[in-house]
């Protein structure tokens, strides 16, 4: 099996897998789109090494012999930013990370936030729909970047966080941003050129307020 057809693998065990997270306000448009989600997440593991994709599928699958949904828990730990009362009541029912691993979560949010600052100030109409980049600008029912993957990183084993962390050190060594990389990846699946286009065009719809 090629790495490509690995990712494809574990974008289908992901799917299910968020196919039957069960919301407390009630099922997610998002969850009966599964084209949408696809290009995300293939897009999401651009970068990622076939070790690292292999890691976090076992992750997933091991977790989900367990009964878990990691799914499910990543929007769990999101909560204990934008709803720490709900979170302090489910909290009981999560597998919390080691020290070693909440230390390479804090230093791969750095890393990211980073990224994503730089992105924001390089193609401003392109991210001027995103998310908050920032904790700190959470909303009730706005969640930032750095809250949506802190969430996604406490469901990492300590294994699958070492590969990440690996992968983004060797990319800051290559001066080259994961940020940018994904959302090149992103602009080319729906037709343009790349994120320069992207940006330009979305420039010149703004100015012509369209």
């Amino acid at each position: 099996m090629t790495v490509k057809d690995k990712k494809e693998a574990l974008i289908a065990t992901e799917w299910e897998l968020f196919h039957n997270v069960n919301n407390e306000g009630g099922r997610a448009d998002c969850q009966d789109d599964p084209e949408t989600f696809a290009i995300m997440r293939r897009c999401q593991f651009t970068c990622w090494s076939e070790e690292l994709v292999e890691s976090w599928h076992n992750d997933l699958l091991a977790a989900k012999a367990e009964g878990r949904n990691l799914l499910s828990e990543k929007y769990a730990w999101m909560m204990q930013k934008t709803a720490p009362y709900e979170f302090a009541r489910i909290s009981k029912h999560l597998h919390f990370p080691t020290v070693f691993a909440e230390q390479m979560i804090d230093e791969i949010a750095e890393i990211e936030v980073e990224w994503m600052e730089k992105y924001e100030n390089q193609y401003p109409f392109m991210a001027g729909g995103n998310r908050p980049i920032h904790s700190f600008q959470d909303q009730k029912y706005v969640t930032s970047f750095e809250t949506y993957l802190r969430g996604e990183l406490h469901t990492y084993s300590e294994k699958t966080l070492e590969l990440y962390l690996e992968m983004l050190k060797n990319l800051l060594k290559e001066n080259k941003s994961m940020s940018i990389m994904i959302m090149d990846a992103m602009v080319k699946e729906y037709g343009y050129k790349d994120l320069d286009d992207a940006e330009r065009q979305q420039k010149i719809r703004a100015e012509l307020n369209i």
